[in-house]
């Protein structure tokens, strides 16, 4: 008879490998990284009788203080083939026996699995591709769903861009929009240089910045820090770090603009060429004018963009990104992007995974609406998951514990102000 089992790191890390598909969430790794949010990471697994592994995950256990209980958050599933609705049945039955057993509330879980194919209007395309099947099992094995959301109300995204990027770069360029290609072109302007290098301390300064700006608190250094560490063991991060040298740029833009106006004043270019001179000029001293407070301060360049994207055999996505107003005047946000999607295409990876947007395209909330838009330049499916699922096995304490938690968070932020 199968039953559940925690596995050894061995047998855990061989069978994320032999999956057909997985996400850095399941990893070990991440297991490693959650402790820094006070997460206990277990590894279980579903064995038959031989011993063989047939499903397994990463549940992320959380303790509930006085009341002897626990529950459990699996990232992005369960590591199995979701078309076997036996093996699922049968991981379902004997997880809800080791729940019971272990005093647990809920074990919580959200798929990477597409809920139906969808039109760049967040609608159901006609006759697509869909895992209603899938759905209605999952509900008939006792799994509640916590709703077809929106915006970023639950754990993960539920809606994201994913770009296919076994094609090769050249197609996958011609399918980015033309305004973003046209940003990326003038980056090359301004000289960046890109590395894979990384530095906490810089990474954490930039996110910081982008933080306070849109009014969001980000993960704490120290997590990214043991992110770094445990990722980069593993070869399991790429960093994409965009360093901007503001004496250069000055001498290439005062050399040009020097120029310009001799020419113009030569009296012989053409009224054409004398137009398009004259039309250089603003651009010019915009520039001088950003970088000038910068001359002589930086030799050895300003780091102003770092973006750090997980990875697997399958994919790579694009999570944490932390720039300055240099990378926006200069564009590197934009090369930032168009390089990781060359990356890896070039690097015969499946899929590259923008990491989240809103089912509403159109939304006034925040800035989701422009975050959208600019994810979908790069040419990606526009994707749908199929939600987060939690299955209860003690509904007393499932009620009770969101109200312990609300309060437990309002008492804590009044004794931080």
């Amino acid at each position: 008879m199968s039953r559940i089992e925690i596995l050894s790191e061995d047998e855990y890390r061989t069978f994320f490998k032999k999956v057909k598909y997985n996400h850095f969430l399941q990893s070990y790794e991440w297991g490693q990284v959650a402790q820094e949010r006070k997460q206990e990471p277990l590894y279980l697994g579903l064995k038959d009788d031989k011993g063989n592994i047939k499903a397994a995950c990463l549940a992320l256990r959380k303790h509930v203080p006085f009341i002897n209980k626990n529950y459990y958050y699996s990232p992005r599933g369960v590591l199995m083939d979701y078309n076997d609705f036996d093996t699922l049945r049968e991981f379902t039955i004997s997880l809800k026996d080791y729940l019971k057993e272990n005093h647990s509330i809920y074990f919580k879980m959200d798929p990477a699995i597409v809920y139906e194919d969808i039109d760049q209007e967040a609608n159901p395309i006609e006759n697509g591709h869909n895992n209603y099947p899938l759905y209605e099992q999952l509900i008939s094995l006792g799994y509640h769903h916590k709703g077809f959301n929106k915006m970023f109300e639950n754990n993960q995204p539920r809606y994201t861009f994913r770009i296919d990027t076994t094609k090769s770069f050249d197609e996958l360029e011609k399918n980015m929009n033309k305004s973003f290609l046209k940003k990326v072109k003038k980056s090359y302007y301004y000289e960046l240089e890109i590395s894979h290098e990384y530095d906490n301390d810089k990474f954490y300064e930039l996110m910081t910045n982008i933080a306070n700006k849109d009014n969001f608190s980000g993960n704490s250094k120290k997590m990214h820090e043991t992110f770094d560490k445990v990722f980069s063991k593993a070869n399991m991060v790429e960093y994409f770090t965009i360093k901007i040298y503001p004496d250069k740029i000055l001498d290439k833009v005062k050399k040009e603009l020097k120029e310009l106006n001799h020419d113009i004043e030569s009296g012989t270019l053409s009224q054409a060429k004398l137009n398009d001179a004259k039309d250089k000029i603003p651009r010019l001293e915009k520039d001088i004018a950003k970088f000038e407070p910068y001359a002589g301060k930086y030799p050895e360049g300003i780091i102003s963009l770092i973006q750090v994207c997980p990875k697997t055999s399958k994919g790579m996505w694009m999570v944490y990104i932390g720039n300055n107003d240099l990378a926006t005047y200069t564009f590197a946000v934009n090369r930032d992007y168009y390089e990781a999607v060359k990356y890896a295409s070039e690097n015969n990876l499946e899929f590259l995974d923008l990491f989240g947007t809103v089912g509403e395209p159109h939304t006034k909330e925040h800035n989701y609406a422009g975050i959208h838009e600019y994810k979908s330049n790069l040419g990606g499916t526009y994707t749908e998951f199929i939600g987060e699922f939690d299955l209860i096995i003690d509904k007393f304490w499932y009620k009770v514990l969101p109200i312990m938690i609300n309060v437990y968070r309002k008492i804590k932020k009044t004794r931080k102000k």
